[in-house]
């Protein structure tokens, strides 16, 4: 039997870590280091920097380590905050460190020249979201992007395996053959009991992630206003920027907006079971049009029908399963109208929240992923 380790021990197997996400983030905490420390139960540590000290996750067999308070500003973080990881991870020397950071890139190639194999865990299509940044001169946005993919390619072809979150991702490193573990969402995490759902929920819709212009949140708080019933209200789980909230306030769809914050898991849930429909409406930029939000499947799995930008992979996901409407998400007339439809149509709307509940269960969950990343582990860890 193992012996119960403690954040004392220094020495795991396997290492996470991170100096952007929070200790709680999803896929890092919830689903990928969850599931391995069931298959290597405390042989696994989490690995972050937040300066809220160490932590033992008893009930899941990990320990977090915290190693140090958040570097302000990006290139302090990049730099010293980076370095304090790297130091950190290299002196608990464990035989894999798995980690979700791009600016941690070169840092993850010292630790592999020290003899630690590594996993580069990519979350987003890097280029594209760079040709999307607002504080990048638009001249400047194709070139940089560029460089971005030649940088972020050679220090990739340094460690030892991708994993890409998405099968867009994975096509950045399709010459390494990249592990592809899709984010999709823990099957009973956020399922609503039937008793709750379909005609006996209020006509809300929800919004969960951050709430930023390129996610039409402008477009969103117009939309609600324009929905004829002033009862129906827009349940927002998210944090903005004071400029982007200023701008919202003086929307008159604003008195219809319940404002939640960042939400955990169970608030999320919470937001979820009251409401009708669920809106995932990004604008058409590079980094979008080929991504698969988490939030999308999220209310499917919540068996809710949702309201989502009409991109041809979201069209394919959305319309295969049969479970909502498309709209553009740079019109406000359109989504109020898809709302609408939600609200006069309650039946139907149930049952598009029903199969898009069957298509998680039967195809978009973590049960099949997580078996795709154990089988990574297996391969790197044979003798464990």
């Amino acid at each position: 039997m193992p012996t119960t380790r403690t954040v004392d021990d220094t020495s795991p197997v396997i290492i996470h870590f991170t100096t952007v996400h929070p200790r709680s983030d999803t896929r890092i905490r919830i689903k990928e280091v969850t599931t391995l420390a069931r298959e290597w139960p405390n042989e696994i540590a989490l690995f972050v920097q937040d300066g809220k000290g160490d932590e033992v996750d008893a009930g899941n067999g990990f320990c977090v380590h915290d190693t140090g308070s958040v570097a302000q500003g990006r290139l302090r973080r990049m730099t010293f905050g980076a370095w304090k990881m790297y130091s950190a991870i290299r002196a608990a020397r464990p035989k894999i460190a798995h980690f979700h950071d791009p600016e941690l890139l070169p840092w993850a190639a010292l630790l592999r020249l020290s003899g630690i194999q590594v996993i580069y865990d990519a979350h987003e299509d890097l280029p594209a979201a760079t040709l999307s940044k607002p504080y990048i001169k638009p001249a400047l946005r194709k070139p940089l992007a560029a460089t971005v993919a030649i940088v972020e390619g050679f220090f990739a072809r340094l460690c030892t395996k991708v994993v890409a979150a998405t099968p867009a991702i994975g096509q950045n490193f399709s010459n390494l053959n990249p592990k592809l573990v899709q984010n999709f969402p823990l099957l009973d995490e956020l399922q609503i009991d039937e008793v709750t759902q379909g005609t006996q929920l209020p006509h809300h819709f929800a919004y969960v992630g951050g709430v930023t212009r390129i996610r039409a949140a402008v477009e969103m708080v117009k939309a609600i206003e324009l929905v004829r019933d002033e009862t129906i209200r827009l349940q927002m789980a998210g944090t903005f920027s004071a400029s982007l909230g200023q701008e919202l306030e003086r929307i008159e769809g604003w008195k219809r907006v319940d404002l939640y914050g960042w939400a955990d898991r169970t608030t999320v849930s919470k937001v979820l079971a009251q409401c009708r429909a669920g809106l995932v409406l990004y604008y058409p930029e590079p980094n979008h049009i080929r991504a698969q939000p988490n939030k999308l499947f999220e209310y499917m799995s919540a068996s809710l029908p949702v309201i989502a930008s009409d991109f041809p992979l979201w069209r394919e996901i959305v319309d295969g399963a049969g479970c909502g409407l498309l709209v553009d998400p740079r019109d406000p007339q359109a989504i109020a109208g898809a709302m609408q439809w939600i609200v006069d149509h309650p039946a139907e709307a149930a049952e598009m929240g029903r199969r898009g509940r069957m298509a998680v269960e039967e195809r978009y969950n973590w049960d099949a992923e997580s078996e795709s990343l154990i089988a990574l582990y297996r391969d790197l860890l044979p003798a464990t």
